[in-house]
């Protein structure tokens, strides 16, 4: 919301917002000046006023609160991980393009400044062959945090930080991994706390990718190749890189209303305006985050929690 508000003016209007608690639902409204609030997200599906949702609740409601807003018309901008698993992710996406709505994983990441200019740099051959993608992304706070350590709220790394090296290994190779390897640790709840992977791409190409909720680690990506590299700094969300000539390059963001809580917020104004310049053009998925890139990641996902031995109840 605070992010969308550094737009332009007239491209974005939040009309409604829901939660469970509807008291938290009018407290949000009343501070950001949204002029409805639901006690349910049925209410919200059944707005006629609204054209496309944004969820944000826990990792196990995304399929369900999903489906419920794709059943009642709406577009719809979900927060990762797409769904607790490609099966689930299937069935959505399946859904999406027989209802001709749009539908897109919130992979915040790829829309920054940071990574077009990588992208580029990557399609002119300034990093000439790419050889290798070192990604990790470690809060050490995060062993406090309920929702990233109990398995009913859909805990665990590889869920909750896993996509973001993930998709940045899939960012610059832009193939399938043909093999993958991890190693991880679990909490007394099974799900993963840490988590060590390799992504092999053949030809020597590999993605090394590491999660925890017990370290802060650098946060950095490293993308290698024959004629140089690029770091992106805290590669979820990268206001600068280390550019192939070693100079620190920075894309300063606007000026927002509120005062953020979180490093770099304001960079979700980009994936928003990804969302609309879409749904105007008529499409229903973008091709910067594609239905083909959501359920690839999913599936990697599942099989780094495989190999640890993390299982939700949604994967029966």
């Amino acid at each position: 919301m605070n992010a969308m508000g550094t737009l332009k003016e007239g491209d974005h209007q939040v009309v409604a917002v829901a939660a469970r608690d509807l008291n938290s639902a009018k407290d949000f409204a009343k501070r950001f000046g949204v002029q409805k609030a639901y006690g349910s997200y049925l209410e919200l599906a059944k707005d006629p006023n609204v054209e496309v949702a944004y969820i944000g609740n826990l990792n196990p409601q995304h399929y369900e609160v999903a489906m419920m807003m794709l059943e009642h018309g709406k577009h719809v901008l979900c927060e990762k991980p797409l769904c607790m698993n490609e099966k689930q992710a299937q069935k959505l996406i399946s859904y999406a393009r027989e209802k001709k709505l749009f539908l897109m994983e919130a992979i915040w990441s790829r829309f920054f400044p940071s990574y077009q200019y990588v992208r580029k740099q990557i399609e002119n051959g300034v990093l000439g062959e790419i050889l290798s993608v070192e990604a990790e992304l470690g809060l050490g706070f995060l062993d406090k945090v309920e929702r990233l350590q109990k398995k009913d709220l859909g805990g665990g790394t590889i869920l909750d930080l896993g996509v973001y090296p993930i998709q940045c290994c899939q960012w610059v190779f832009q193939q399938p991994p043909k093999s993958i390897t991890a190693t991880g640790k679990l909490n007394k709840d099974l799900v993963d706390v840490e988590m060590i992977g390799e992504l092999k791409y053949g030809d020597n190409k590999v993605g090394k990718i590491k999660t925890s909720a017990l370290s802060q680690l650098d946060n950095k990506a490293i993308i290698v190749g024959t004629k140089g590299q690029i770091t992106l700094l805290n590669c979820w969300c990268p206001a600068s890189i280390i550019d192939v000539d070693g100079n620190e390059k920075t894309w300063p963001f606007p000026k927002a209303k509120h005062q953020f809580h979180f490093l770099n917020s304001c960079g979700l104004r980009y994936e928003a305006d990804e969302v609309r310049k879409c749904i105007r053009a008529g499409k229903t998925e973008s091709d910067i985050v594609s239905h083909d890139d959501s359920l690839l990641i999913a599936r990697i996902e599942d099989e780094l929690r495989k190999q640890l031995g993390v299982k939700y109840p949604e994967d029966d």
